[in-house]
């Protein structure tokens, strides 16, 4: 398996109060939240960052790929995710995203060949500018806390309307960012892989549009990067609890260890 087919597959890929029933909008909330941009604004980012955990369902494209996929976020630090996708032949797979390092699950049929192992682990970090670039645009798009913060970073945001999101009223913000805008809302130690994949692909600005409902809480969040990504990310169940760990070392095949063997053969 390469490394970019992993990546792209982790890219094929981070919500409410505990519960969805009290989150329809007050009509002078969504008021507000039109009226005062970066006051609901700030206060959907304590909001957010009060929360442990959110539910999300994406959709869109990545790495030229169609995608869909459904999990679980962890938004303590380090923030984890843990989301099932479902590949051209229908077949689920799920996929761990912790710290720097992607846990695939290898499919049953395949665990043989790979000592018996369930897990293959990539160290995004050691992985090159493309993964490293992958996986923090990934954690960039389905976190929605960052997106409220890249909102709040730009003065050029504007109010689409008020929109009905999954049958709850929300507010739609929309803002269009430069590269260098958004470049420096990333991680520094992936800023120059992130930058230079984005030159690469002639990427020149980055949109983000986002719903926020009457209680304060994303509900979907789009961020387009030119032919790197078009992502749609829906958020429920803020609060949920979840509980994503890092598989055991025993059932896991460092791909990085695994290619070296392989080199080593061919040697």
């Amino acid at each position: 398996m390469a490394v970019s087919a992993l990546t792209a597959l982790a890219m094929t890929a981070c919500g409410g109060s505990s519960s969805d029933s009290d989150a329809a909008a007050q009509p002078n909330v969504l008021e507000q939240l039109a009226k005062d941009l970066k006051g609901s604004l700030q206060k959907t980012m304590e909001k957010t960052e009060s929360v442990d955990s959110v539910t999300m369902s994406m959709q869109g494209t990545a790495a030229g790929e169609k995608i869909t996929a459904q999990g679980v976020i962890d938004l303590r630090d380090p923030i984890k995710v843990e989301m099932t996708t479902t590949g051209p032949d229908g077949t689920p797979t799920t996929i761990r995203m912790i710290e720097t390092a992607v846990y695939v699950e290898v499919p049953e049929a395949d665990r043989a060949s790979m000592g018996g192992k369930r897990w293959l682990k990539i160290d995004v970090a050691a992985a090159g500018a493309q993964a490293g670039m992958d996986f923090t645009k990934q954690l960039e798009d389905v976190d929605p806390t960052k997106q409220v913060k890249a909102l709040l970073a730009s003065e050029n945001v504007t109010v689409v309307g008020e929109e009905n999101v999954n049958g709850v009223d929300t507010v739609h913000y929309t803002v269009t960012q430069s590269i260098e805008e958004y470049l420096q809302q990333i991680d520094a130690e992936m800023r120059k892989g992130v930058e230079q994949e984005m030159a690469k692909q002639g990427v020149k600005e980055v949109k983000i549009d986002l719903w926020v409902d009457g209680q304060y809480q994303p509900r979907r969040a789009k961020v387009v990067t030119g032919n790197l990504g078009d992502i749609t990310v829906d958020y429920t169940d803020y609060g949920k609890p979840v509980n994503i760990e890092t598989p055991p070392a025993a059932e896991t095949t460092d791909f990085a260890e695994m290619m070296k063997g392989l080199g080593d053969l061919t040697s």
